[in-house]
């Protein structure tokens, strides 16, 4: 490319043909070309027919079916006697032709419009309380106009956990995105299907919950980027002692994430946030109900399980009704009524299959099992009525019609 240039700029000033050629030692036919030539010389390599050739029409058949197609189930279809890698490199280079376009629009994001919502597995396992290690979700929140982002680590995937960790997130924001942008999360829904109390928990937060269709990353590509940057700024070099200790470091962490400048913003989240709030719903004016419910009769096995877990409770009020409730931190038991008092408070375990006891309960139901192997006292009064309700033996003697000797003379 050079010399053709080189050969047009000599032969604009005016230097002979002859010349140029033997000042760049080329052919004087090769300068001819050159000057006549507007684009500089390509080598193209003539077509020629090859292995895969007679195995192509087909090939595109069954790619213009089924464009995904592996190529190794294309050559097992085709009859392919040859090299993988060689078949591999044609199919790929036919396959966009039999794909279908599917074009990404640029999205704009109002202010207060919506928050996208996401579950991150951060790629370390987490110590839990029984000494196992876990892969824990973090739900993640994120704004779209200010791409503010707020997360926090939860137990369970389960619709309960993911209601309450998004009702935390939201009272961390102070305001409720007029949309709330799920991408297909079981625990909240799928489709036209909604899981149970998710409905609930939107109507009373006064927003709509946009469940997306498969194949579109785009609508919540924000919170999806923002999950690829804590894998690569916030994980590296950190370890963690439990769920508690991540979230202490993650909440530091993201203070900081938020006030870094956003080049395609050309400003941080931070400075953006306090126009998508004002534009956004006030929280609810009532209080929300949310986590895990369960009503239940108390058996002699005085605990009660939550999850997978099992937590004990006073004995003393064993048989009767009692409501469970759990949130993300602590797990309750009252006994039923509008006044039932609490009979059960611990620390929720988020390790799995484990007994959580207090030690109070063990003592009482201690108390209580040698209360009843005690012989129970017979008072006196009972004893004297038992003396009233004994027969002569003759009575039945005679209500039988078995007479005496003496009757009989």
């Amino acid at each position: 490319m050079e010399d053709w240039a080189l050969i047009r700029r000599l032969a604009a000033e005016g230097v002979p043909k002859a010349q140029i050629a033997r000042r760049l030692g080329i052919a004087r036919g090769t300068v001819i070309s050159a000057v006549k030539s507007d684009a500089p010389p390509v080598y193209a390599r003539t077509p020629t027919e090859t292995s895969f050739t007679v195995f192509e029409p087909r090939v595109r058949e069954l790619l213009a079916q089924t464009p995904d197609m592996p190529a190794t189930v294309l050559a097992e279809r085709v009859g392919w006697p040859g090299s993988i890698r060689w078949f591999s490199d044609n199919v790929r280079r036919l396959r966009p032709e039999h794909r279908p376009v599917d074009p990404a629009d640029r999205l704009v994001w109002e202010p207060g419009d919506a928050g996208q919502c996401d579950l991150w597995f951060p790629p370390r396992k987490i110590p839990l309380e029984d000494g196992t290690s876990k892969l824990l979700p973090v739900l993640v929140l994120a704004p779209a106009h200010s791409r503010f982002t707020l997360g926090r680590m939860i137990p369970t995937r389960r619709t309960e956990d993911l209601l309450l960790g998004s009702w935390e997130l939201i009272n961390q924001l102070g305001r409720v995105p007029r949309r709330l942008i799920w991408d297909n999360e079981p625990g909240i829904g799928r489709g036209q299907r909604r899981a149970e109390g998710v409905e609930q928990f939107m109507g009373t937060l006064a927003t709509k919950l946009v469940l997306l269709p498969p194949r579109d990353p785009e609508s919540k590509g924000i919170v999806e980027r923002r999950n690829g940057w804590f894998e690569t700024s916030f994980m590296p070099g950190r370890t963690f002692s439990s769920p508690g200790d991540f979230n202490t470091q993650f909440s530091d962490w993201l203070v900081k994430a938020n006030t870094r400048v956003v080049r395609t913003l050309g400003a941080s989240p931070g400075d953006r946030l306090q126009a998508d709030l004002a534009a956004m719903l006030p929280l609810p004016p009532i209080p929300l109900h949310l986590g895990w419910r369960n009503r239940i009769r108390l058996g002699r096995d005085y605990y009660v399980r939550l999850d997978t877990n099992d937590y004990s409770v006073d004995p003393t009020v064993i048989g009767q009704l009692v409501d469970v409730t759990a949130d993300l931190e602590r797990v309750k038991v009252r006994v039923s009524g509008p006044n039932g008092r609490i009979v059960a408070d611990h620390p929720r375990v988020w390790a799995r299959g484990t007994t959580v006891t207090d030690p109070v309960h063990v003592e009482i139901a201690a108390a209580l099992r040698e209360q009843f192997q005690q012989p129970r006292a017979v008072a006196t009064g009972e004893q004297s009525l038992a003396g009233d309700l004994s027969r002569d033996l003759a009575d039945y003697d005679r209500a039988f019609g078995i007479l005496g000797q003496e009757e009989m003379n």
